[in-house]
């Protein structure tokens, strides 16, 4: 008895939701990644008018990425998105936030995100440093240069566990639950995002805190190894075995 299918393929899943916040961006890393892991991507953009599913029954997952608007702008699609993370919550389905998506996670669970207090940023490689419950979070070593891009944070919600801290932002990864987390650093940053956004946004690099471009390009190639192998390790981890894993059907 043996799987029919193709061994090296993996099983298939139910899509994971990705929630992107620009008419343009992509899920980058992780997009590939969970592809890799056989699930299927339901890409919508309720900024720009896609629905979000009443429940999370037909889809294995949910991951939230980040955006340039602040969590606490008033826009109608974006309080709904705040709500909608109840979803995943109550149902007990993977969640994962990302720098905004972090930071709707915190304001669900009724938490203050807000700027550093001497209007610092993170823009670029910074460390952080995992706590305990971090570093047994999956079979790989955190991190501890991590690529960011954020003007606003939080420190841990109630409710919540620490898995990393910075030293300008204190959360930089929160787990809610056994499910649920949010990284306010991007581990779905490619190197072509990261050489579009540092011309794009080049005004951002010249706030209080934020590192020059070359920086950023030099701390790829430093850092990502790390970043990619746990990254993958991680969402390994967060999606779980597919529904079917395991299962076995004669062969043909």
């Amino acid at each position: 008895m043996q799987w029919s299918a193709n061994p090296f393929s993996p099983p298939p899943r139910k899509p994971v939701l990705i929630v992107l916040h620009g008419e343009h961006s992509t899920p980058g890393r992780i997009g590939r990644l969970l592809r890799e892991l056989g699930a299927p991507l339901d890409i919508r953009r309720p900024r720009f008018g896609d629905p979000l599913p009443a429940t999370m029954a037909d889809h294995s997952g949910a991951v939230f990425f980040g955006g340039p608007m602040s969590v606490n702008d008033e826009e109608d699609w974006l309080k709904r998105e705040i709500n909608w993370i109840g979803a995943p919550l109550k149902e007990e389905k993977p969640f994962l936030g990302i720098c905004l998506g972090a930071q709707m996670l915190a304001r669900h669970l009724g938490h203050k995100v807000g700027a550093h207090p001497e209007g610092r940023v993170e823009v670029g490689y910074y460390p952080i440093h995992p706590t305990e419950c971090g570093q047994s979070l999956c079979d790989c070593a955190f991190p501890n240069r991590v690529y960011q891009w954020h003007g606003e944070g939080f420190d841990c919600p109630r409710g919540a566990v620490l898995l990393a801290e910075g030293e300008d932002f204190e959360a930089q990864a929160i787990q809610v639950g056994e499910r649920a987390f949010g990284l306010q650093f991007h581990p779905d940053v490619t190197y072509a995002m990261i050489c579009k956004w540092t011309v794009v946004a080049h005004e951002r690099m010249n706030q209080p805190g934020a590192q020059k471009r070359e920086r950023h390009i030099d701390g790829w190639f430093q850092y990502d190894g790390a970043v990619a192998r746990w990254t993958s390790a991680f969402l390994r981890r967060w999606l779980g075995p597919a529904e079917n894993e395991g299962e076995f059907v004669p062969a043909e």
